[in-house]
């Protein structure tokens, strides 16, 4: 089955365009000169991007002893690899993991110990077949629908890719997600995302101008990677020097995972499993010291010296006189105060405790149980602030209007002070998306009014570095509701004549951020760590009856249920109320502000992995991402105007003042 790369829709592995929208099945565009390309190319012919899907592959085999010889393409016969599995032995660059042809080798990596039992070798592959659906995928898919899946051999699958199938449903973006996975005979092959060209934690570890706060920041995200990885016994992953990158954000993150010996009574399970795999232990079982120790050969390595309490930490890390990962991060907030950072606590002080989980346990028990410890575990949050602020906004007719009633404006001031060991940013924004209603030479009329009326109100009454208060925020809507009223009035405008318009609008002053709103137009955000969340709530006859008390699928049986409660123009400010709230961008988000010509029929909610989650990477194309999603929304929706503004705000700990 080939998955549509646009609309998602299922299609025939034989097909060359998508039945439902069209989309080419067997080409894809260049990301940055838009040629058409192959979809098994690795590079553009014409600008030599990389196009292509790579993954990188772990390839073990039992065999003692045995060392595996790389040999190019051209000294290995094809036609070996043209219909039968080939062993770890037999690859080379050129050939195909599976029989399917459809994983070829691009590169073949360092091995790390050829003598030890379990021989290993990394590869980079290319898929040939990127829309072709993974049994990964299914399983991962009918696990969330809680549906058996006999297409997937769970048995079959290594005990190493059953830890990232536990893992991926939870988002956690420091740990590569897994793509496929199968066993030929004695081989096991397990496909990640390709992480092997991140930076490595030392290199930036060792650097001078790296501060103090950012090395405590990196031990933190250890002690929660460590209780992430507790329950599928993968905490290994973390004592591999080589094993710890850094991503585009200079956050911490995993190039893959090591599952640690485990004794004869655990293993990792899936529901699925009739019997889970089972090993016997050969090492004591891991302790928080094991971090102290990859901590100390970090400051060894990078020839750093350890400052403050991390001295002390580290000795009592090796003395067995810190335990637990509580004692830890609570230690670890010491040492915060000791470097004079207001750093805000969300927790209240605990007794500390171990929590014993067996790796036994379901795949949905899992989850739920690395959910409980991270929220039973003290938490050091750091202050944040604005690494990067950028923005993208369009508006689009539709394919059932001959006019555009919509109007959106942005407007950004960025100041930045750069200096070798300090980098400070200070941002702000004003987003406004309207969508008119009035008809032509009506609607078009109210939200270009009320989107000016609010960015005139703002230049005079937005100043110092502080955000707006509520009712001056209040007072800039009304104004822009009084002065659309007033036309309404001088050109004796009634009933459905009267002209007006939705509004949402978001304020960002740094790391702190303000939304206001009146109807249906929406502010939706997006992080890593939560996933999509709709911010506002719509201004209509539905929603008003939730709020009272009734059945939602009662609601929205009436036949009036989406029909707008307030907006701004058609009466005076004594009937409009707008909602206006606060919040603290203290991850990277990605903030997006709709008309509802693309929120209509839950198409954000059932898109929003595919067209927005990439965006959150600061090497993604904002104006691209905005248009594709116009496209998406012309392909789905297509019956009313169509407005979106992107905006993605990057934070990164406050470094501010501190030093080594």
């Amino acid at each position: 089955m080939l998955i549509c790369p646009q609309c998602k829709f299922e299609n025939p592995h034989d097909h060359k365009f998508c039945q439902n929208c069209g989309a080419s099945l067997t080409h894809r565009d260049c990301p940055e000169c838009m040629t058409e390309v192959p979809i098994n190319a690795q590079y553009c012919q014409n600008c030599g991007a990389e196009c292509g899907t790579v993954w990188w592959a772990i390839v073990a085999q039992i065999a003692t002893g045995e060392k595996i010889q790389e040999q190019t393409s051209e000294q290995q016969d094809k036609e070996n690899f043209s219909n039968v599995p080939i062993s770890p032995l037999q690859i080379t660059i050129g050939s195909y993991l599976d029989s399917e042809q459809r994983y070829q080798v691009l590169e073949l990596l360092p091995t790390q110990d050829e003598n030890t039992a379990i021989t290993e070798i990394y590869l980079r592959v290319l898929d040939c077949q990127p829309y072709q659906i993974s049994p990964i995928d299914v399983l991962l898919a009918n696990q969330q629908q809680d549906l058996v899946t006999p297409s997937v051999e769970v048995n079959a699958i290594s005990n190493l890719a059953k830890a990232y199938i536990v893992l991926q449903p939870q988002n956690h973006p420091d740990i590569p997600a897994i793509h496929n996975a199968w066993q030929q005979d004695d081989m096991q092959v397990i496909l990640i995302e390709d992480r092997s060209n991140w930076q490595y934690l030392l290199e930036l570890w060792q650097k001078e101008t790296t501060s103090s706060l950012q090395i405590l920041h990196w031990c933190y995200q250890m002690t929660k990677l460590w209780t992430i990885l507790e329950p599928v016994r993968c905490r290994q992953s973390l004592l591999e020097l080589s094993n710890l990158r850094l991503d585009e954000d200079q956050t911490l993150a995993l190039q893959r995972l090591y599952v640690e010996t485990l004794d004869v009574t655990s293993a990792i399970k899936l529901p699925e499993d009739e019997e889970a795999d089972t090993f016997v232990t050969q090492n004591p079982p891991l302790t928080v010291k094991a971090l102290g120790q990859v901590w100390q050969t970090l400051f060894r390595q990078s020839q750093r010296t350890q400052f403050g309490s991390i001295v002390q930490i580290l000795e009592d890390l090796e003395l067995n006189k810190i335990q637990t990962i509580a004692h830890l991060r609570s230690r670890l907030q010491d040492i915060k105060i000791e470097l004079e950072v207001p750093i805000p606590t969300t927790f209240e002080p605990m007794e500390e405790k171990d929590i014993a989980v067996s790796a036994t346990l379901p795949t949905d028990e899992l989850e739920e149980d690395i959910a409980l410890r991270n929220d039973d575990l003290p938490t050091v949050v750091l202050s944040m602030q604005l690494s990067t602020l950028e923005d993208a906004g369009r508006t689009d007719v539709g394919r059932q209007r001959h006019h555009n009633e919509d109007c959106f404006g942005i407007e950004t001031k960025i100041d930045k002070l750069e200096l070798p060991r300090n980098r400070v940013l200070e941002a702000r924004g004003l987003y406004i998306l309207c969508d008119g209603m009035g008809g032509h030479a009506g609607g078009e009329v109210a939200s270009e009014l009320a989107v000016n009326t609010l960015r005139k109100y703002f230049q005079t009454h937005w100043v110092g570095n502080q955000l707006p208060t509520k009712d001056s925020i209040r007072e800039a809507v009304n104004l822009a509701n009084q002065a659309i009223y007033e036309v309404n009035q001088q050109d004796a405008r009634s009933g459905v004549g009267r002209m007006g318009t939705t509004l949402v609008m978001l304020l960002i002053q740094d790391t702190q951020a303000a939304v206001a709103h009146v109807g249906d137009s929406r502010l939706y955000s997006l992080t890593r760590k939560r996933g999509l969340e709709q911010i506002t709530v719509d201004h209509e006859v539905g929603q008003r009856e939730i709020a009272r008390g009734v059945e939602a699928s009662i609601a929205y049986a009436r036949p009036d249920a989406y029909q707008l409660t307030q907006a701004l123009g058609p009466r005076d400010e004594k009937s409009i109320n707008p909602d206006v709230n606060f919040f603290e961008i203290n991850e990277d988000s990605l903030l997006l502000l709709v008309s509802d010509g693309l929120s209509d029929n839950d198409l954000l909610e059932n898109h929003w992995q595919t067209h927005l989650n990439p965006l959150l990477s600061s090497g993604a194309n904002l104006e691209r991402g905005v248009t594709e999603l116009i496209d998406l929304a012309n392909q789905y929706n297509g019956h009313d105007n169509i407005t979106a503004i992107l905006v993605r705000a990057k934070v990164r700990p406050n470094m501010e003042g501190t030093g080594d």
